[in-house]
């Protein structure tokens, strides 16, 4: 008795894998309807006194109090506050803003260098009382600035600085926040291994540092210039009692003059002075609307930074 073995044919194998069948899923979004009114809250409050700022700013003195706040007047004047508040006291609003940027330029790259520089030596170096210092720095972020601008005063005042434009410049340098951002961000930012293999061929400590650790901390770098750009630029209470020419005012300063003139009727005060100070504020927050704008991909950068693993 013969018996026949059934013939297997084997399937051809292929390198690709079958491919299932896509299963369309809807994704379903959550809605909470507090957290929804938490959000508009917020937006509101955010959005609402710069609105109110872009309308106050078209409308006159008169306008201001005898119009709805939150819309435009009839007689809409942009251009012509714009146009005032450059030429009243002969120009003087252009010079507190050119004093402005000096001030809040120089102080916002000395005080990034500086808290780099003392960040990375924080995070990659050993030396006796490191740890102290570092609580020292710790401590002085507590401490309100405010609580330092008299004895800052009686400080310059020895040294002879006072009415002078390092009066502010020279306390803009100090950001112990800015010092300890970036000595938690060049801890994870910058690999030991980089800096060994530096070292062995040679380079020293001051080119290991401007030519590879500046550029690793980068996004820590103008995170703290964006912080002490804006601190130095909505500076009122320092530049307030270190300066007393009119020519060194920042445009905070210079702008609350301005105010004080419109309210007492002092000499050189105009009909419209209060709106030429709501015009000038407007103007006021422009160049930090166009710096965030500048450098908001560098700060983005630095936000993802670390959030994948290696």
């Amino acid at each position: 008795m013969t018996t026949t073995t059934p013939t297997v044919t084997a399937a051809p194998v292929t390198d690709a894998a079958p491919v299932a069948p896509r299963q369309h899923r809807r994704s379903r979004s959550r809605r909470s309807t507090p957290l929804t009114i938490a959000m508009l809250a917020a937006l509101a409050y955010f959005l609402l006194p710069l609105f109110w700022l872009l309308v106050a700013s078209t409308k006159s003195t008169q306008d201001l109090f005898n119009s709805f706040g939150l819309w435009f007047s009839d007689a809409p004047q942009l251009l012509t506050n714009i146009k005032e508040t450059f030429v009243q006291d002969d120009g003087v609003f252009l010079h507190w803003l050119l004093n402005t940027v000096m001030y809040a330029g120089v102080s916002a790259v000395g005080a990034a260098l500086l808290a780099a520089g003392a960040g990375y030596g924080f995070a990659k170096f050993r030396f006796r009382g490191d740890r102290a210092a570092f609580n020292l720095v710790l401590g002085a972020v507590m401490v309100p600035t405010t609580a330092l601008a008299i004895p800052t005063y009686l400080l310059f005042a020895e040294a002879g600085l006072v009415n002078t434009p390092w009066a502010i410049i020279l306390p803009s340098l100090v950001n112990p926040f800015g010092l300890y951002l970036m000595r938690v961000y060049a801890q994870d930012a910058i690999p030991d291994s980089i800096l060994e293999a530096a070292r062995i061929d040679g380079a020293g400590e001051a080119r290991i540092f401007f030519t590879i650790a500046l550029r690793l901390l980068a996004p820590g770098l103008v995170t703290v210039l964006l912080f002490t750009l804006v601190a130095t630029w909505n500076n009122y209470f320092l530049p307030l009692i270190m300066l007393n020419d009119p020519d060194l005012y920042p445009i905070t300063v210079g702008l609350s003059s301005w105010a004080a003139q419109a309210q007492n009727g002092g000499a050189g005060a105009s009909s419209d002075m209060l709106a030429l100070v709501v015009t000038g504020s407007l103007i006021s927050i422009l160049p930090l609307v166009v710096a965030f704008l500048l450098l908001q991909r560098y700060w983005q950068s630095g936000l993802a930074a670390g959030g994948v693993k290696q």
